[in-house]
């Protein structure tokens, strides 16, 4: 799987670098490449930690954070820097879909504790506010298996914040953009295929790290206020616009 995505990674002009972390000790065959880095960890890290360790060796004016299980079909990254060209103070990610083609949730809604109880109540995944056929769309938060940084932007948020072992990382990331002015751009003409595993419901490790995150980020982003001011900032140019 590793192999096949690097192999499509350096096929594509626009991949200046890549940093590929193996977060345990594994062997893997893969050929040397001048444009290709192998970070071997001697312990496992967390998400966050190891893609702020990746962007300290990155020398590329952008940043791209990728789940190794990823599959790119076609070239995603006109598209996504199209998109970062005309929003140069933004974060980009491509349109998810899974192996049969249906769409995955990868750009949704803030979490909310009513949204999280719909989703465990009735499935609810979240996807209404997108259009698959429409140009680069805002979304609340993008799903950190595929995201696209300037790396000027990555630099100005001080990267994942490294408190999140495991899962919602990327929802805090997002808010802290959006707080500071750099939106989440939802990019449908960008396509990537990602086969869902959802470790959290099925492995009990995993959903102890997604509880104590889920609580880590209400207690950051609810408790306190700090999303409702949000929302109150994303909603001020809208209000500015109509006087």
């Amino acid at each position: 799987m590793v192999k096949h995505l690097l192999a499509r990674l350096l096929s594509f002009p626009e991949v200046a670098g890549i940093v590929l972390t193996l977060n345990i000790p594994e062997k893997i065959d893969i050929e040397e490449n001048t444009r290709l880095s192998i970070v071997r960890n001697t312990r496992p890290k967390g998400f966050g930690e190891n893609h702020n360790a990746a962007f300290a060796q990155s020398r590329t004016a952008f940043f791209c954070v990728l789940n190794p299980d990823i599959e790119l079909p076609q070239n995603p990254f006109p598209a996504l820097m199209q998109c970062l060209s005309a929003h140069p103070r933004a974060v980009a990610a491509p349109r998810i879909i899974d192996p049969q083609g249906k769409p995955e949730d990868s750009a949704r809604r803030f979490p909310t504790p009513g949204s999280i109880l719909r989703k465990i109540l009735f499935a609810d995944p979240g996807l209404s506010h997108v259009k698959a056929n429409g140009g680069p769309q805002e979304s609340d938060w993008l799903a950190g298996m595929f995201l696209l940084f300037p790396g000027e932007v990555f630099t100005a948020l001080d990267g994942f914040d490294e408190s999140y072992f495991l899962y919602y990382e990327d929802v805090d990331l997002c808010a802290r953009a959006w707080f500071s002015g750099y939106p989440a751009l939802w990019v449908p003409a960008a396509c990537a295929v990602h086969e869902a595993r959802r470790a959290s419901r099925r492995k009990l490790r995993h959903f102890l790290w997604h509880a104590a995150s889920m609580l880590r980020y209400f207690a950051r982003w609810h408790l306190n206020g700090r999303l409702q001011r949000l929302q109150a900032l994303r909603d001020a140019p809208k209000r500015d616009g109509n006087r």
